[in-house]
């Protein structure tokens, strides 16, 4: 009887392990699918470095010096590489994801702030806010194809979702320059809120909305017809602007206000307000919007909004010193992400969240003063 007892303790003992094995390999599902396949994280610091990051092992694998001043990094949705821009250099720069090697330092002018891929993914848009130029580069031969001029410092270019219109966000002139994105010719210049930092347009490409980090004001802009349409109160300074994959909602992320400010994209009016925190300073959107994770960056914590419903979901997650960027870790059609990686530039680290539980899972130093953050999921063997 007492070999029988202890049998099954061995087997509920065995299948249970069994389960554990299953739960662990389902947290980190993209790097199951198939042999070779890789999913990495990629922080830069500000000694101009980038630290890669295995998602796997939740380790860093590398530090890599890309240059002064990253002031913006992507990866390429068809390419395992990384692209970001050295404005203290003045090039656009590109990491192999596989070898983890720069491949290629592309020089674009003084100042070049930001990076964007056109829907193909063929071409990327940056801008130099010294010689105020806009300049279009081929992804494939590294080479520029193009430029033309724009406003006073222009800080962002990006491009509309039906490949037709860059818009380009000039903070010195305080406008918004509407271009071709074949010719780059310049269709028509907008003055909008002063100093604006930001642009976000709706999916069909009719409306832009502008805000600058320093006023408390959003600029409407009609790119069709190219003329302001409002400039919108906001309760506070925005630091962030999110659109609801459909484009019916805006939402802006505001420190000052404490809180979230919803637009309504079709009557271009405030239509909601939600108390978040001490304050909350960037956000990131599930795929199928119906939740929102919110990082306080004076509380150090983040957290989960339901859109729908416009209320916070369980209790916040304590992350870190300052949270910042956010990403979700990238997986194969189909599948939901397992994780949440948030950057930490006071702790010089990045949070992984469980996206199942949502509880923290674990920390990883990447190095002093993080900033930006990039993910990519790759096969090793292609």
């Amino acid at each position: 009887m007492s070999h029988f007892k202890s049998f099954r303790f061995y087997f509920l003992l065995t299948i249970l392990l069994i389960s554990l094995i299953v739960v662990l390999l389902r947290e980190h599902r993209p790097s199951f699918l198939r042999p070779g396949l890789r999913v990495n994280a990629y922080v830069s610091t500000s000694d101009g470095s980038v630290t890669i990051v295995d998602l796997v092992s939740l380790q860093p694998a590398r530090k890599v010096y890309v240059g002064p001043g990253i002031a913006d990094m992507r990866e390429h949705a068809k390419r395992a590489e990384i692209w970001g821009v050295s404005s203290g250099a003045g090039y656009v720069w590109v990491l192999d994801a596989r070898s983890g090697q720069l491949t290629a330092k592309i020089s674009v002018g003084p100042g070049p702030l930001s990076v964007d891929f056109s829907p193909a993914y063929d071409r990327v848009f940056t801008t130099s806010s010294g010689s105020d130029q806009l300049l279009a580069i081929d992804c494939a031969s590294r080479s520029i194809i193009g430029r033309a001029k724009t406003g006073s410092e222009p800080v962002q270019a990006r491009i509309t979702q039906n490949n037709k219109t860059v818009l380009v966000v000039n903070r010195g002139s305080s406008t918004l320059s509407i271009h071709d994105s074949a010719t780059l010719q310049l269709r028509a210049s907008v003055n909008v809120i002063p100093q604006p930092d930001e642009v976000l347009a709706t999916p069909d490409a009719s409306v832009a909305f502008v805000m600058s980090r320093s006023d408390n004001h959003l600029s409407v802009v009609d790119i069709p017809r190219g003329v302001l349409l409002a400039n919108l109160e906001l309760a506070g300074k925005p630091t962030q602007m999110l659109l609801k994959p459909d484009g019916g909602e805006l939402y802006v992320i505001s420190p000052e206000a404490h809180g979230l400010q919803i637009v309504n994209t079709w009557t271009h009016e405030l239509a909601d307000y939600m108390m978040l925190g001490s304050a909350p300073t960037t956000a990131i959107l599930k795929e199928d919007f119906s939740e929102m994770y919110v990082a306080d960056r004076e509380a150090g914590r983040v957290m989960v909004i339901d859109i729908f419903s416009r209320r916070i979901i369980g209790r916040p997650i304590d992350v870190g010193a300052s949270p910042s960027a956010m990403r979700f870790d990238p997986t194969e059609p189909g599948a939901s992400p397992t994780m949440l990686l948030v950057v930490n530039e006071s702790s010089g680290d990045l949070a992984v969240i469980r996206t199942r539980t949502d509880s923290l899972l674990t920390m990883i130093k990447v190095g002093q003063q993080p900033h930006l953050l990039a993910v990519k999921l790759f096969d090793s063997k292609k």
